[in-house]
């Protein structure tokens, strides 16, 4: 199962990608299984050290009891220390955001989640991402 943020590549350019860890409740990881999450108006936030995802939306999970989740809290992420220091670095450098990418399973059942590195597109950038996009479709329309 993998969760796309597709708005992310066309709202910026992505430069670097990291693979991080989520620290998550029972609910959430089942929730996640099935599909339930949403990435609008997400975003990761560097604080004291530490990598936090604000804005996820993990719907509930129907069958979960007393012991369900908040939907939109705030969810640590797991980084090695010198990737958060490369992270920092980064943003403070070159002017960088953290954006949610994609959440997925590996190959040991975690939960993880991809980050990248991206700079804001401008509106005449995103016109060429939605001519390039078209031209691709056309393409393959031909091709088939």
């Amino acid at each position: 199962m993998e969760i796309k943020n597709r708005s992310a590549s066309f709202e910026f350019f992505i430069e670097d990608k990291f693979d991080a860890g989520m620290m998550l409740t029972g609910t959430e990881v089942k929730a996640l299984r099935d599909g339930r999450a949403n990435f609008n108006d997400s975003y990761c936030l560097l604080d004291h050290g530490a990598l936090y995802i604000k804005g996820l939306h993990i719907s509930p999970y129907e069958f979960g009891s007393y012991a369900n989740h908040n939907p939109t809290r705030e969810r640590k992420l797991l980084l090695h220390k010198k990737e958060l220091l490369k992270i920092a670095q980064k943003i403070k450098e070159k002017g960088l955001t953290i954006i949610p990418l994609k959440i997925y399973f590996n190959e040991n059942g975690f939960a993880k989640i991809q980050i990248g590195l991206g700079k804001g597109k401008k509106t005449h950038d995103k016109r060429e991402s939605i001519k390039q996009r078209e031209s691709d479709r056309e393409i393959k329309r031909y091709l088939k």
